[in-house]
């Protein structure tokens, strides 16, 4: 090789290296950015449901949910997750009141949907203990502990076992 082209490989693994580092400090920052927001005065609580843990701020606000730093619309798209989110101000009768910012991860939709349920219900009960009453008649402030049953030794699944044969 040529001592021009020695100089320009070099020159092209040194960008590809950087290139590679900016591409990992940016995913590494990315969740810290969403972070950012004004959360002094927030009260905060964690909700968890099968997989999912949600660490969920509550602000004195006009009802606005976000959820990983989109709108709670745009997070959670079933109508039937929105309700569960929205389950706790409706018991509580502070529909419009409060802003909601929550960071969730792990397991799917529905155990997410659940864990912020949940965080936003012990956060509203820390922020009022009065609402806790009525909070806790509807069941919210109880962590369901129901869990994907784990696999067997011996059979296909948890409960899923091999075909039996008589013969």
């Amino acid at each position: 090789m040529t001592e021009a082209k020695k100089t320009t490989a070099k020159k092209t693994t040194a960008k590809k290296a950087t290139a590679v580092k900016t591409v990992k400090s940016a995913a590494k920052s990315a969740p810290r950015a969403v972070e950012n927001v004004k959360l002094t005065g927030a009260t905060y609580a964690t909700g968890k449901r099968k997989d999912s843990v949600a660490r969920v701020y509550l602000l004195p606000g006009k009802g606005n949910i976000t959820v990983n730093g989109k709108s709670m619309a745009d997070y959670f798209r079933r109508p039937v997750l929105q309700m569960i989110i929205a389950q706790p101000f409706g018991v509580a009768k502070r529909e419009s009141e409060y802003d909601i910012v929550a960071f969730v991860m792990g397991g799917g939709l529905s155990g997410q949907a659940g864990a912020v349920k949940h965080g936003i219900s012990k956060a509203l009960e820390k922020r009022e203990p009065e609402l806790r009453a009525p909070l806790k008649a509807a069941g919210f402030l109880t962590r369901d502990s129901r869990v994907v049953e784990r696999k067997h030794y011996g059979v296909r699944k948890a409960r899923r076992s091999t075909q039996f044969s008589k013969r």
